[in-house]
């Protein structure tokens, strides 16, 4: 099976966000950092949906799980995150 490749702001809107660059900037303003000791699909910010979309993604689903990661690493940074493409 191929691989797919999404980017960042696919993830975004998967997740019922704005996927544009200012709406991805502003999210992760607002949410960064976690805490270290939280799981990303476990931060207070997610609704039930997206929680569980996030978990099934990192545990199901291959082709999104670089992606996850990548919202997992911007989340935990001081502020700021990847390229919004």
């Amino acid at each position: 099976m191929e691989k797919s490749f999404h980017r960042f702001s696919e993830l975004f809107a998967q997740l019922g966000l704005r996927m544009d660059a200012a709406g991805i900037r502003e999210f992760l303003e607002e949410h960064a950092p976690l805490p270290p000791d939280v799981l990303l699909a476990d931060a207070p910010f997610w609704t039930p949906a997206q929680a569980t979309l996030l978990r099934e993604e990192l545990l199901e689903d291959a082709d999104w799980a670089e992606v996850v990661d990548q919202l997992n690493v911007a989340l935990r940074a001081a502020k700021g995150g990847p390229d919004a493409e």
